[in-house]
């Protein structure tokens, strides 16, 4: 039986006037970028189900304009979205130009339907591919993604500290066999007994703390109004620490104060 659709989420993404110097980026420029954009528009359907994966979290739309703002260097770079469930960074990526694979647990066909949903609405469906990809499993879903992707995407995958480590152990995986690539993730800060410090040292992992003073600076972002009074956080997670880094602590999140390559 067809469960009843709430009214779809509509998202607005502008550009804004542009800084005399190139912003920083996550990745380095592409020499494919296309036309400056100005307005992009996605519309997301959610389900009426209890379920994490078919609702919008105010993590992912703080990702997704991050990469809006940094959209000059993502076309042509190959993108996998992990716990993508209604893949609103991972339709923008793709809309943007990127070569985009959605990912949720293979042990959820709903909310693999929901990211072919999401991504056919926007009409990006024969783009985008979308695999099932259970954290933890080292599946061939996982292993054929060895030299595959150059940016992971991920929105409040950190929600339960029950998938911690499957998570992390999965994002190691990728990034190990995928040098240059570095997971961007949000994340809504829950508790202050959560931690996932230990388990990068284990893992082999360095995070860094990526400040969202753009996002807040920009006339066209009302990052209050975004986070839904949660306090929300944007970091970068990659395989090696730079010898150079600057390390401090906060919240057991080490916060690397060198800047973005």
């Amino acid at each position: 039986m067809e469960l009843p659709l709430n009214p779809v989420k509509r998202f607005v993404f502008r550009s804004r006037k542009q800084l005399e110097h190139d912003p920083v980026g996550i990745l380095p420029a592409s020499s494919e970028s296309p036309p400056e954009l100005e307005v992009l528009e996605v519309i997301v359907p959610e389900r009426m189900q209890a379920s994490y994966g078919l609702y919008v979290w105010p993590s992912a739309p703080i990702l997704a304009w991050y990469l809006f703002e940094n959209r000059h260097h993502l076309p042509g770079k190959r993108v996998l979205e992990l716990g993508a469930g209604t893949a609103l960074p991972g339709v923008v990526a793709a809309l943007l130009g990127a070569q985009v694979t959605l990912s949720d647990s293979a042990k959820l066909p709903h909310c693999l339907e929901q990211c072919h949903r999401t991504a056919t609405i926007n009409g990006v469906g024969d783009k985008v591919k979308v695999i099932g990809l259970t954290w933890g499993l080292f599946l061939n879903s996982l292993t054929q993604l060895k030299g595959q992707v150059d940016l992971l995407l991920g929105s409040d995958c950190f929600y339960d500290p029950s998938v911690f480590e499957d998570l992390i152990s999965t994002v190691a995986y990728i990034l190990g066999h995928n040098p240059k690539a570095k997971f961007l993730t949000t994340y809504q800060e829950r508790s202050a007994d959560w931690s996932i410090e230990h388990l990068l040292k284990k893992w082999g992992l360095h995070c860094k703390h990526v400040p969202l003073n753009n996002l807040a600076n920009s006339e066209s972002v009302d990052l209050l109004a975004l986070m839904q009074d949660h306090t929300i956080h944007l970091l970068e997670i990659t395989s090696e620490v730079s010898p150079n880094a600057g390390i401090s602590r906060d919240n057991d999140i080490e916060i690397d104060h060198t800047e973005f390559p």
